[in-house]
C-alpha cells in the first residue's frame, strides 16, 4: 500500500488497514515527521528527521518511539515533539553521546574525503532497496532489525569507514554480544552487518574493501536434534491427544504429517486447498512467492485439514471463514504456536525433524524428503527437476511416511481412550458437540464447502 496522510489518533489508527505485503506510512498532518509505521502485525509510532552539524545537513533518521498497542496516540505524539525538538539541535534521541562521536570524514589517497555514511543510513538504504523492495516477509524484516537496533545499538550512528577499519571493535563486539545474547544470535548479527556494509559499499566505493565482520571468529553452529523416532510417537499422540485447544491440537498433527514450517502452515485458507489433486497449496514459504509449492496430502492428512475445519468452525466461527487454522488473534489465524513443555513435549521445528526421521525409516528417498519439505536440492541437476511433475510420485511417499506416523502407535487406536475419542471413528462429531458445549452453543454448524463439498460433509 501506498503511504497515506492522516490526523494521528487512537481511533483513526486502529481503523487502518493491514498490508497484505511489507509495511506503509501513516503520516500525521499536524506534526511534520510523525508517522506510524503500519506492518502486518505492529504498528509502531516513529519520527524522522535531519541531525544538522554548522547548518549543515549530516544525517536523516528514523527513531522508534513506541508500539501502537501500548501506548495513545496523545502520549506518543507528545514524545516525537520532545524528539524532534532534539533532532534540530542536532542531538540524536536516544544516544546523548552521539553529537561526541560524530567525527570529520578521514582523508583519502586522493586528498578528497570519505563518505560518512552511518551504519544507521547503510541499515535505512538496505531495508529500503534490499528488504521491502524484494518483498521479505515482515519476520524476516523483524530479525534484521532486531540484530541493528538492538545488537548494534551503540554503534549505530557510526560511519562504516571507522568499523571497516577498526575490525578490532567489530570483533570484540561479536564476543560481547556471544556471552550476552547467545552464539547463534551474535553470529546472526554479524551475518546483518556484513549484508549490509556490502550493500553500502555498491554506492560507496570509498569504503574499504575489507568487510568488518571478516575479523569475527565466527561461532560453532550445531544443527538440533530434536526429532522423535517411531517408539517417541505413542508418548507424544497421547500428549496430544490432551489438549484443550482442537484446533491446536490438529495444527500441530498436520505440521508432523506434513514436515512443513509451521510459519508456513499458520495462513493455510481453505481455498489453497485442492481435493481433486490431493493438494495444499502453501504460496509463500520461507524465501517468497518464488519458493511456493503444493503439499501432496495423504488420507491422514486430508482427515486431519477436515477436522481442522470443522472444529474451526465451531470455536472460531468468524475467523474460519479464512483460515484452515483460526484462532482468536489480530490476524485471525494461529500466530503463536509454542506450547509449555511440560504439556506437549514437541512441537514447531521439532516436527520437522521428526517428518525426516520417519521418512528415512519409510524408505522414502532422500531426494523425495527434501522435496516434499520444500528443501533446495544440491547439485547442477536440481535445477532440471520439476517439482510440480512429481506430484503423482511424491503423494505415495507422502502416504507411505504418514502411514508410518500412525503404525507407530502400535494397538489399534479403538483400544485407546483419549485416542479413540480424537482419531476414532465419530471423533470429529464428539469433539465438535464439546466444541459447541464450550461455547455455549445449541447448533453445530456444518464445515464450509470446498472442493468436493460432499466429501468434507460425509467425513468422521
Amino acid at each position: 500500500m501506498t503511504d497515506i496522510r492522516i490526523s494521528l489518533t487512537d481511533k483513526t489508527i486502529a481503523q487502518l488497514p493491514a498490508p497484505k505485503e511489507g509495511w506503509y506510512l501513516a503520516r500525521d498532518t499536524e506534526l511534520k515527521g510523525f508517522f506510524v509505521v503500519i506492518g502486518k502485525r505492529r504498528r509502531t509510532f516513529t519520527v524522522q528527521g535531519d541531525l544538522r552539524r554548522a547548518g549543515k545537513r549530516a544525517a536523516s533518521i528514523r527513531v522508534s518511539i513506541g508500539d501502537a498497542s501500548e501506548m495513545s496516540a496523545r502520549a506518543a505524539r507528545a514524545t516525537a515533539k520532545g524528539y524532534l525538538a532534539q533532532i534540530s539541535r542536532g542531538q540524536h534521541p536516544k544516544d546523548k553521546k552521539q553529537a561526541e562521536r560524530i567525527t570529520p570524514a578521514p582523508p583519502t589517497e586522493s586528498g578528497g574525503t570519505v563518505a560518512s555514511i552511518t551504519l544507521r543510513q547503510a541499515w535505512e538504504r538496505y531495508l529500503e532497496a534490499h528488504l521491502v523492495r524484494k518483498n521479505r516477509s515482515e519476520k524476516t524484516i523483524e530479525g534484521y532489525r532486531d540484530h541493528v537496533e538492538r545488537i548494534f545499538a551503540e554503534s549505530l550512528d557510526a560511519p562504516l569507514h571507522e568499523l571497516a577499519t577498526d575490525p578490532a571493535r567489530v570483533a570484540k563486539k561479536h564476543d560481547k554480544a556471544t556471552k550476552e545474547n547467545g552464539p547463534y544470535m551474535a553470529n546472526g548479527s554479524m551475518r546483518t552487518l556484513r549484508a549490509i556494509y556490502n550493500h553500502a559499499r555498491k554506492t560507496n566505493r570509498s569504503l574499504p574493501s575489507d568487510n568488518p565482520a571478516n575479523a569475527v571468529d565466527w561461532n560453532v553452529e550445531e544443527r538440533r536434534s530434536t526429532g522423535m523416532g517411531s517408539t517417541d510417537l505413542k508418548g507424544w499422540f497421547a500428549e496430544l491427544a490432551a489438549l484443550d485447544n482442537l484446533v491446536r491440537r490438529e495444527f500441530h498433527l498436520f505440521t508432523l504429517l506434513c514436515g512443513s514450517r509451521p510459519t508456513a502452515l499458520q495462513e493455510a485458507k481453505p481455498e489453497h486447498i485442492d481435493l481433486r489433486r490431493r493438494t495444499l497449496h502453501i504460496p509463500k514459504p520461507k524465501g517468497g512467492k518464488k519458493k511456493a509449492f503444493d503439499i501432496p496430502l495423504s488420507r491422514q492428512m486430508i482427515l486431519c485439514l477436515v477436522r481442522a475445519i470443522r472444529f474451526g468452525r465451531q470455536m472460531y466461527p468468524l475467523q474460519a471463514k479464512e483460515w484452515v487454522f483460526p484462532a482468536d488473534s489480530a490476524s485471525g489465524h494461529l500466530a503463536e504456536t509454542k506450547e509449555d513443555r511440560e504439556i506437549l513435549s514437541k512441537w514447531g521445528n521439532d516436527l520437522r525433524q521428526t517428518f525426516r526421521t520417519i521418512a528415512t525409516a519409510a524408505g522414502v528417498s532422500d531426494i523425495d524428503a527434501k522435496l516434499l519439505m520444500n528443501h533446495a536440492i544440491p547439485g547442477v541437476n536440481a535445477g532440471y527437476i520439476t517439482r510440480h511433475k512429481l506430484l503423482e510420485d511424491h503423494l505415495r511417499s507422502q502416504q507411505a511416511i504418514s502411514s508410518a506416523v500412525f503404525d507407530a502407535l502400535g494397538a489399534p487406536i479403538s483400544q485407546e481412550g483419549a485416542l479413540q475419542d480424537w482419531l476414532g471413528r465419530g471423533g470429529i462429531r464428539r469433539a465438535s458437540q464439546r466444541a459447541a458445549s464450550d461455547r455455549k452453543q445449541s447448533v453445530v454448524r456444518p464445515v464450509a464447502q470446498i472442493g468436493q463439498g460432499s466429501f468434507w460433509n460425509s467425513t468422521g
